[in-house]
């Protein structure tokens, strides 16, 4: 059987800046991931509480749909001007009701603002998560050219721009 050879144009000599390159795009590559995740995890997190939001709005204005119909049978008892005891005992009940319905359409209400203020705050996190991804994202391609070009201008921008990546993630927790 005939023996191949395969020639290699890479010298086997140790090359420090490459190896310190290849940490740094491992680093880079970790906390990308890293941001990644978190970008996922607020998106989704925002979607459920604008989800949650819609749901207390719908709930609110089944509220009020309960409370208008009331409004309209005791326009119709007064309407109708039978002044009677039963027709006293029954406004009476829907003034009670109305009452009721209107408080509680405007706790629901309140929640409903409390969670689209939640959501809100959830997607002024997602926006920094993806602009420090982005970031990461270039910084990791610009540090892997050094790989094509040898030159020591790509990962030294690829610092530069993981550090401004990584930091605009950084404030997404703190927001």
């Amino acid at each position: 059987m005939a023996e191949l050879e395969i020639h290699h144009e890479v010298s086997h000599g140790s090359d420090s800046l490459g190896q310190m390159v290849g940490v740094l795009a491992a680093v880079l590559a970790v906390v990308l991931a890293l941001v990644t995740i978190a970008s996922h995890r607020t998106h989704t997190h925002g979607i459920v509480l604008r989800t949650e939001a819609i749901d207390q709005w719908q709930y609110y204005q089944a509220k009020r749909l309960k409370f208008h119909n009331l409004e309209l049978g005791e326009d119709l008892l007064v309407a109708l001007g039978s002044k009677n005891e039963a027709s006293e005992r029954i406004l009476d009940r829907y003034r009670k009701e109305r009452d009721r319905y209107q408080q509680e359409a405007n706790e629901i209400q309140e929640e409903a603002r409390k969670v689209e203020r939640e959501a809100q705050h959830a997607e002024r996190q997602a926006l920094r998560y993806d602009f420090g991804e982005g970031l990461l994202e270039i910084a990791l391609i610009l540090t892997s050219l050094y790989f094509i070009s040898r030159k020591r201008f790509f990962p030294v921008v690829g610092i530069v721009a993981g550090l401004l990546g990584a930091g605009i993630a950084i404030t997404g927790m703190i927001i």
